[in-house]
């Protein structure tokens, strides 16, 4: 019988203690209008600064490849310069231009805090992911038709500038990995299955949803971020992050 109860008793222990399900498939796609196109760019104008030969990784090939894009010196009310190399693909120098105005005023859109690392831009056609990291972000046209069809489009852009300017400073920080322990659960299950890759990304987003947005979501959505993170949340608070545009 004592041991039939001392049974019963951890077992009880494993449910009290156990994590629930992530409550999110992908963050990037909760909510369309956590940042959307009709939100304040901060960007200001593109500079045409001729073709020189440059390493841009392109999903395609799954590699990095050596070309002569158009260039172009994007700039930022708050912010300092990005350059952007359109793949010649694209056209001539009038078209690429089209192209790297197009990315360069929704990068404006996001925190001021994720173009701190953002140095380059990558943009190719075709329709494979976005990317992040290696201070740029990637771009592939033909999945961006994808993501503004459906209104993510600026959502994707803040996850892959998380990777860029907040991955190498937080994902492996103290307070950070003490959030993950403490929280009941991660945000997503591509965060939890990636926690030193893709947790800062995903749970971001929903930060600055239940913060700066919390109009533009619903009190459920915002009920389960906070429920779910709610030591990344405070984390996140502590940081002192610029959110420029979207303020």
């Amino acid at each position: 019988m004592m041991i039939r109860r001392l049974c019963l008793a951890l077992l009880a222990v494993v449910a009290v203690t156990a994590r629930a399900e992530p409550p999110f498939s992908g963050t990037v796609f909760v909510d369309p209008d956590i940042v959307t196109s009709a939100d304040r760019s901060t960007y200001l104008k593109v500079k045409y600064t001729g073709r020189e030969k440059r390493s841009m990784f392109d999903r395609r090939k799954d590699a990095f490849i050596s070309l002569k894009p158009h260039l172009f010196r994007a700039t930022f009310k708050d912010s300092r310069p990005i350059e952007v190399q359109v793949n010649p693909e694209f056209g001539n120098e009038r078209q690429a231009r089209k192209v790297a105005i197009k990315y360069a005023r929704e990068i404006g859109r996001l925190p001021r805090s994720l173009r701190t690392d953002v140095k380059t831009v990558w943009i190719h056609k075709g329709t494979q992911l976005f990317g992040g990291g290696n201070n740029n972000i990637l771009i592939h046209t033909g999945q961006s038709a994808a993501y503004e069809r459906d209104g993510f489009l600026e959502e994707v852009l803040v996850h892959e500038a998380c990777h860029t300017s907040l991955d190498a400073r937080h994902a492996a920080s103290e307070g950070w990995l003490a959030a993950q322990q403490s929280d009941p659960e991660f945000i997503s299950p591509y965060a939890r299955d990636n926690p030193t890759r893709e947790d800062i990304a995903e749970s971001f987003l929903l930060w600055m949803a239940v913060r700066y947005r919390s109009e533009r979501i619903t009190p459920e959505v915002a009920n389960t971020i906070e429920t779910t993170i709610p030591a990344r949340i405070s984390y996140f608070d502590a940081q002192g992050f610029s959110i420029g545009a979207v303020n």
